[in-house]
């Protein structure tokens, strides 16, 4: 993680996050399949450039951060909520390691319900914004 932080300090001030890939993922082949097509099915609707939303790693510029709505699983959607507002994201490969203890409470399922009305408000977020570098007087 301090790689990315790095990242996003040498980044123009264009640059509002700089993520994480995970590179050699240790998931199960079912987990990789469903972050696959979550991820394409992601990035086609909200027009992202991120592969891999899934990855915890990232680093923002927290003046972005605080500007953006609060809602569960934010994480998956900062790529596209950062592009909104009008910035650019940044991404570099990062290890991933198979989880040595404990489980996951999450199963693909459960990832689904959990992001699918996140998705479904974030397209409504993206429909509602002005352009960005657009000003408007009343």
């Amino acid at each position: 993680a301090p790689r990315l932080v790095d990242a996003l300090l040498a980044a123009p001030p264009s640059v509002a996050l700089v993520g994480g890939v995970r590179a050699k993922r240790q998931d199960s082949n079912a987990k990789r399949q469903a972050s696959l097509w979550a991820n394409r099915i992601r990035k086609k609707l909200l027009g992202d450039d991120a592969d891999d939303t899934g990855c915890g790693l990232k680093a923002f510029r927290r003046d972005v951060f605080l500007r953006l709505p609060y809602f569960d699983h934010i994480h998956r959607y900062l790529p596209a909520l950062m592009i909104r507002e009008g910035y650019e994201n940044r991404y570099l490969d990062v290890d991933h390691r198979h989880r040595e203890t404990g489980r996951s409470k999450y199963t693909n399922w459960g990832r689904l319900r959990a992001s699918f009305s996140d998705l479904l408000g974030v397209m409504w977020l993206k429909s509602r914004s002005r352009r960005p570098g657009a000003i408007s007087e009343f």
